[in-house]
Order: C-alpha cells, then sequence, then structure tokens
C-alpha cells in the first residue's frame, strides 16, 4: 500500500515531478510531463500498479532524509548493522533529455540493497514489453509500451513475480549508480547518463535559483522550500504552473472528492506569480504573461478558468476503474470538468497579479495590454451573472461574494492602470462598474447580522471572504471584516484549521466531506496580522507550519485528528499561501 501522503517526497526537473517515499520507494511518476500517463501509479493503488524500491535489504534498517542544500535532490542516509549508506536521487534538469537518478554511496561498512522495479506505463493499464539490451558489465533494461520508452541502468535486474529485482553491496567510499531514461518509442535508446555531471548541473541550476530569492522574516527555511516548490510545479518549457504534481488524493480518508490537479488554474498560477514577485522573480512574471497570451488567445468570450500546461484546452474528466485509489478513495479521475465551469473570480486574481508585475516594473507590450482590456471586456459582458466560485462547486451557480469582489478588483485594477501608469481603456466605463460592483456587495455580500456571506442567498461564511483585504476592498480592521472573522472562528474552526465552508450547507453538490483546507489557515494568519492579532497569528502560523512533513511539504488539506495531510501534493495555493502569512507576520 501507498505511503501516508505526508512521507513523499518530491523530486522536479521543472518538467515533471517524482514522489518518493521515506521507504525509498517511488509511486509516482509521469514522463515526459506532469500530466502525462504514469509509469510508477503505485500511490493510487499499490506496487502492482508501478512503483521503483530501493533500500536495504536489512528489515530493521533506519532512515534520514534532507534536500542537498536549496535543491530537489534528495539525500536519504540509511543506517544498519552492517554499516551506512546515502541514497541521493533526483530528475536530472537537462534541456535534452529526461532522466531520473538514484546513486547509492557507501558512507561506512557495507550496505546490501535491493532494487524492485515494477513498471506500468498509461496509467497501469499497458504492461511493457521488457527487454535485456546491455551487457554483462552494463546491464540494461529496456521497457516499450505504445508510444513511451524507458531505459534503465545500473545493477542487473532480472525478471522474478511481475517486477525485475536486482540485489548489490556497496562498501564505504563506493557507488552504485542506477538510471531511468525516457524517450519516444520510436526514438533511439537514449545513451547512457553522465552521472556526476547531471548531479553538478542539477544542483548548480536549483542552488543558483534560490539564490536569487529574498526572504528575511520568520519561517524563513519553510518560505524558502515553498519558493522552490512553486518553481518545481512551473513548467520551464512553457511556463505553465501546475496546481499539484498528483491526481486524486482524497479530501477525505476513503471519500470521493477526488481531482485532477496537474493543469493550470489561472487563479493559482497569478497567486503563484504575486509571491514570485514578492521575493524578487520578476522574470516568471514576463514568461508567464506569454504562456497567458498564448492560452487565452482568440475570442475573450472563450476564457477557460483553468489549461493544459502547454495551453491546451480540452481536458475531459475520466475515470480509471483501474486504479482502486488511494487508500481505497475512489474514483481515480484524469482531466477535470471544472475546466467547463464559470469561475467569476479568475480575471480579477490575473489582472491584480498583472497590476503587481507592473507595479514591479514589469514593462506593458502592446500585447499585453490588449490582453488585459480583452479580459475586462469580458467581465463587464458577465457582471451579473452567477458562477460556481473559487472552490468549483458542482452545485447551483451563485452570486459569490469572493467572485464579486475580484470582479471589482479587476475593473479597480484596470481604472490604476490608466489613471497611475498612463495607459489607454475604458476607464470611465470600468469606473462605474467597479462602483457599482461596491454598492451591490455592501448590500447583499453583508448578512443581517453584520458579516461578509458566502453569497447572496445564505448566512453562511466561506474562508475566501478573508481574502478581501487582500486585494484592498475593506480594511483588515473592517467591522463588517472583524465580524466575518469572528464567524469563520465559530462555523469553520472546530480543531484550530480553517475550512473552506460548511460541506454540510450543500452548496457544492457533492457527496462526502473535507478536512481543513491548508491555504485558508494561512490567509487567517494574514488578517490576524493587519488587523491587530499579531499574536494569535504567531501561534496558527506555527500550528500549521507543523503540519509540514519533514521536507518542509504541504499538500492541499490536513486532518488535525489524524494528524495527517490529505488532497494532492504537493499543493501550490499551500505553498504559496505560507508565503503570504510569513510576509504579514514580518511587515
Amino acid at each position: 500500500m501507498p505511503a501516508p501522503i505526508e512521507d513523499y517526497a518530491l523530486l522536479s526537473d521543472c518538467r515533471t515531478a517524482a514522489l518518493v517515499s521515506s521507504t525509498g520507494s517511488i509511486d509516482w511518476l509521469c514522463l515526459p510531463r506532469y500530466d502525462s500517463p504514469s509509469i510508477f501509479g503505485g500511490l493510487l493503488g499499490d506496487d502492482a500498479h508501478g512503483s521503483w524500491s530501493l533500500r536495504p535489504t536489512d528489515p530493521a534498517a533506519t532512515a534520514e532524509r534532507r534536500y542537498d542544500d536549496d535543491s530537489f535532490i534528495l539525500v536519504t542516509r540509511w543506517t544498519t548493522e552492517a554499516g551506512t549508506a546515502e541514497v541521493s536521487e533526483f530528475l536530472a534538469y537537462d534541456d535534452a533529455r529526461h532522466d531520473l537518478v538514484r546513486r547509492v554511496i557507501g558512507v561506512s561498512g557495507e550496505v546490501e540493497f535491493e532494487s524492485v522495479l515494477r513498471l506500468r506505463f498509461d496509467y497501469a493499464r499497458a504492461l511493457p514489453w521488457v527487454r535485456q539490451i546491455g551487457s554483462p558489465d552494463d546491464p540494461a533494461l529496456l521497457a516499450i509500451a505504445g508510444p513511451a520508452a524507458v531505459v534503465v541502468r545500473g545493477p542487473l535486474h532480472t525478471a522474478r513475480d511481475h517486477a525485475h529485482r536486482a540485489t548489490f553491496s556497496v562498501p564505504a567510499d563506493h557507488s552504485v549508480d542506477s538510471t531511468l531514461s525516457w524517450a519516444p518509442s520510436y526514438d533511439d535508446v537514449p545513451e547512457p547518463v553522465d552521472v556526476e555531471g547531471a548531479w553538478e548541473r542539477t544542483r548548480e541550476w536549483w542552488t543558483d535559483w534560490a539564490s536569487t530569492l529574498s526572504h528575511d522574516g520568520p519561517h524563513h527555511d519553510l518560505v524558502i522550500r515553498s519558493l522552490l516548490v512553486l518553481r518545481a510545479l512551473t513548467h520551464r518549457d512553457t511556463g505553465g504552473i501546475v496546481a499539484a504534481a498528483t491526481t486524486s488524493l482524497p479530501e477525505q480518508a476513503g471519500g470521493p472528492r477526488n481531482w485532477d490537479y496537474r493543469y493550470v488554474w489561472l487563479r493559482d498560477a497569478a497567486l503563484t506569480l504575486q509571491a514570485y514577485i514578492a521575493h524578487g522573480y520578476l522574470a516568471a512574471a514576463g514568461r508567464w504573461r506569454e504562456w497567458l497570451l498564448r492560452a487565452i488567445a482568440g475570442d475573450p468570450a472563450d476564457i477557460q478558468i483553468m489549461y493544459g500546461i502547454a495551453g491546451e484546452r480540452d481536458l475531459p474528466e475520466r475515470e480509471l476503474p483501474n486504479f482502486p485509489g488511494y487508500e481505497g478513495a475512489s474514483p481515480v479521475r484524469i482531466g477535470n470538468g471544472a475546466v467547463d465551469q464559470w469561475q467569476a473570480d479568475v480575471i480579477g486574481e490575473v489582472m491584480v497579479a498583472l497590476d503587481a508585475a507592473r507595479e514591479a516594473g514589469l514593462a506593458e507590450t502592446p500585447f499585453s495590454w490588449a490582453l488585459q482590456r480583452a479580459l475586462l471586456a469580458h467581465a463587464a459582458q458577465t457582471v451579473d451573472e452567477p458562477d460556481q466560485g473559487i472552490w468549483e462547486i458542482r452545485g447551483e451557480p451563485r452570486m459569490f461574494t469572493h467572485s464579486r469582489v475580484m470582479m471589482w478588483a479587476a475593473f479597480d485594477r484596470g481604472v490604476r492602470a490608466v489613471e497611475q501608469h498612463g495607459l489607454d481603456g475604458e476607464v470611465e466605463q470600468w469606473r462605474a462598474l467597479r462602483d457599482r460592483l461596491r454598492s451591490a456587495i455592501d448590500t447583499t455580500g453583508v448578512g443581517d447580522e453584520g458579516y461578509f456571506v458566502q453569497h447572496d442567498a445564505t448566512s453562511e461564511v466561506d474562508a475566501s471572504l478573508l481574502q478581501l483585504p487582500l486585494v484592498g476592498f475593506c480594511a483588515a480592521d473592517d467591522p463588517r471584516m472583524l465580524r466575518t472573522v469572528e464567524r469563520i472562528e465559530k462555523t469553520l474552526m472546530p480543531d484550530g484549521f480553517v475550512r473552506r465552508y460548511r460541506t454540510s450547507s450543500g452548496v457544492d453538490g457533492l457527496s462526502g466531506d473535507e478536512s481543513a483546507f491548508l491555504a485558508c489557515s494561512f490567509w487567517l494568519v494574514q488578517q490576524y496580522a493587519a488587523s491587530g492579532r499579531r499574536e494569535d497569528g504567531g501561534e496558527l502560523m506555527t500550528r500549521v507550519c507543523e503540519a509540514a512533513n519533514d521536507l518542509g511539504l504541504l499538500s492541499e488539506e490536513y486532518d488535525p485528528a489524524g494528524r495527517r495531510q490529505l488532497g494532492n501534493t504537493p499543493q501550490a495555493l499551500s505553498h504559496l499561501a505560507l508565503v503570504g502569512a510569513a510576509d504579514a507576520l514580518r511587515g
């Protein structure tokens, strides 16, 4: 069975990602992109769905792990009665290749390792044809199924029990390398990996990138690791920023709320962009703006709330019944039906992010400003339409307060672009729409008890309302905001962490429940800090940061009772919200 979600480490080459358990098993890897079919899918079932275990044969071996400095080179130190050895593993950063490297280095004594390789292509629906192509001195396995091929080099693996196994010993000051290289099945077999060169190049790339980041406040290590996670989820060829590295990890243990997050949500990407900009990484803004131009080219009325990594529009949601699901949580889904939803807030998030880039010094181009004008034109046409909101409800569309506020923010940034930056646009129309939205929100977005409500037909609150001060709609100490916080504390924090909303209200049209949403707790930290409750903010920040695993990684949700992470991992929204909360406590 797969390990607990918080037990997994992330490897990334900024094209795809692998998840490695603390027991040395790679249970998730899609090649060549984050959203490609898996070749190791044991995370959503068991070893029969694909995995690669590499660990000492001693069942009593213990492990400690860390990342090598500010990189995604994972170093696991194994201690056995016979000795100590380290496994350094990474996805190599290379423009022309796709290589997974696992190097075992002897530290003391002599340690025996076993490698168990189970290759299952196309989401475990294709058992590849595997043959030996190497020599006794240079063993190699070639596995082919359909359009994909991998070659595995290293110790000699032999077939047994539907797996390929190898056993080898590593004495002190010696090393044994294993590599997996992906290529299209119709191409030549990739040449062997220069492991030493790949290690040096990968480490240098990550540490050089991290050296451009700036942060001098509390929770420094977690902030830097979170920014590294955001970079690890940003595709280096296209500029697309995926929401998470996985699909179908459940929001509730054993539940049906299992979604594919390996795509680019305009909202999440725009918020990631703001985190980048706030910490000195302005180059990302220009690249993502180019991605945005490509993705939404055409009629603004055809804008989607999410796209594929290269801007693909067709992301139909399907179920994979061959996977039993993580700990039995089914169905397992690929694609995402939310692609067809209207979520009115996304234009606001995009406009706020591009405004931040403009304020930070990113020059507009004729095309980039034309794009923003087109987005505002579409917002003007849809300003009175109900939507599915930030949480992608699958129930009846509503006039969500958060969505209306983000539309207000979109027009506000348009007005600011004209008035403060001298750009041309329909400023009178935008100003009028901004003012009309404010009036409507002040009327229908506030309940009888004086707090902001989730939508205009309820007295329920929603954690997304914590973002209202962040976009400038109201002050953090606005009496309505303070009452909203009181209501959130009373109804959405049964165990000290913030939930998105009460699922029992039926607003989302889904069965089952969910756990605390980590980003929402970090938003509350920001609200506490901005409204004078810094001590409360610090205490909540510490509590939520303790939900991170030993490597500083966060999934989407957290179960405080079970002290376990839930939902897709690592989650961009959780990490960028952590960065924002740390910045708020610093200020």
